[in-house]
């Protein structure tokens, strides 16, 4: 089997892929792309069995077929050459691969591709459709908040809820929590499902465009495609805790203030907050928002004052300046509202403006004053 391919084409788009393949695989062949070819076209396959990337791309072919090839030295033969067609010649007997470029040939062992792991496929599926910059954009707006214990695997991932024309997105660590909503959907089924966070980051870098993302699933898998790429994933088998019921209603203070001000004086801070718990204290009243940490190990202090517009009663309340920062960072509106209700109690964190179709509340914990 022989097939010619642009060089650059095709490193493009063994990089979308190649995101796919673990670190420590399971299966020495998991180490490599499939590459399996029929009618000139290719179709480029890698896995780490729970995530799978396949994309397509058009070849010269004098033949069809299959073969495993080792992920690392073709990426780095191909990130090595200038942009030139390059020839792969593959032999039946023994799957030795040799390229051909025109500085010279390159000869490395595959594998037989009859060999590597079954991809699933997308039986009895629900199917969404949706624009890919609401999803991608739902993905950078909550996959920070998704929590790193693996004993409670539910919240290792974003729990997704189809609405028929409507899609929610929630991540949460049990100290910070992102619901983000967005309307221009289409759907015939109501249902939930949590999407692995290794997925969706993958998804950052394999999705772009203003293209629209197909999703399929069943009670096993999620299958995305746009255009010529598809991403599987296993979804994680776990119920999601009740979101809902720890978002507070009716919070009676509401602060309003300049977002990147904000965000760079916590920044600021933080510097001086206890490394453990970064906090920081918020002093708000009528008019006026103070910013102040102190690490009463290394004696370090710092305060900040700030104007704002407050409407409640004075209020002192404690939060970890690194998840303000880093929730303030997604936000993309100039000004935004801070819904609180007292020291002990969650602060609710939104934009004043939103896209049209589209909606973000963010949760943080505060952390208690001690006295």
């Amino acid at each position: 089997m022989k097939f010619s391919v642009s060089s650059s084409e095709l490193l493009k788009q063994l990089q979308v892929a190649g995101g796919a393949i673990g670190s420590n695989p399971v299966l020495p062949i998991l180490e490599d792309f499939l590459f399996t070819i029929a009618h000139n076209k290719l179709t480029i396959t890698a896995s780490d069995l729970e995530t799978s990337i396949i994309t397509e791309m058009d070849v010269m072919s004098d033949a069809d077929g299959a073969v495993a090839i080792p992920a690392k030295i073709l990426l780095e033969t191909l990130k090595a050459l200038p942009q030139q067609p390059v020839t792969f010649s593959i032999n039946p007997e023994n799957f030795g691969i040799e390229i051909t470029s025109a500085y010279g040939k390159y000869r490395l062992a595959g594998e037989n591709g009859q060999d590597f792991p079954q991809i699933p496929e997308a039986d009895g599926v629900d199917n969404v459709t949706l624009p890919a910059p609401g999803l991608l954009d739902g993905i950078s707006k909550t996959i920070f908040a998704t929590s790193n214990d693996e004993l409670r695997p539910a919240m290792t991932g974003v729990y997704f809820q189809v609405d028929f024309n409507k899609l929610t997105m929630v991540a949460t660590d049990a100290h910070k929590l992102v619901k983000f909503t967005f309307t221009n959907v289409t759907s015939d089924v109501s249902t939930t499902f949590i999407v692995p966070k290794k997925a969706l980051n993958l998804l950052k870098t394999a999705f772009s465009g203003n293209d629209t993302v197909t999703l399929a699933f069943n009670k096993s898998n999620a299958f995305f495609s746009i255009g010529e790429t598809r991403l599987i994933c296993r979804l994680i088998d776990a119920r999601y805790p009740d979101y809902n019921a720890v978002i507070p209603v009716g919070n009676p203070n509401l602060l309003t203030v300049l977002r990147s001000d904000f965000q760079n004086s916590l920044k600021r801070i933080a510097i001086y907050a206890n490394k453990t718990t970064n906090q920081v204290i918020l002093s708000i009243n009528d008019g006026s928002l103070t910013i102040s940490a102190q690490d009463l190990d290394f004696s370090n202090e710092a305060t900040e004052q700030m104007t704002c517009t407050y409407d409640g009663d004075p209020l002192t309340i404690g939060f970890n300046a690194k998840f303000l920062v880093e929730m303030l960072g997604v936000l993309e509106s100039e000004e935004v509202k801070m819904e609180l209700a007292g020291p002990s109690r969650a602060g609710i964190l939104l934009p004043t403006d939103e896209k049209p179709g589209e909606e973000i509340l963010m949760l943080v914990m505060p952390v208690m004053l001690s006295n």
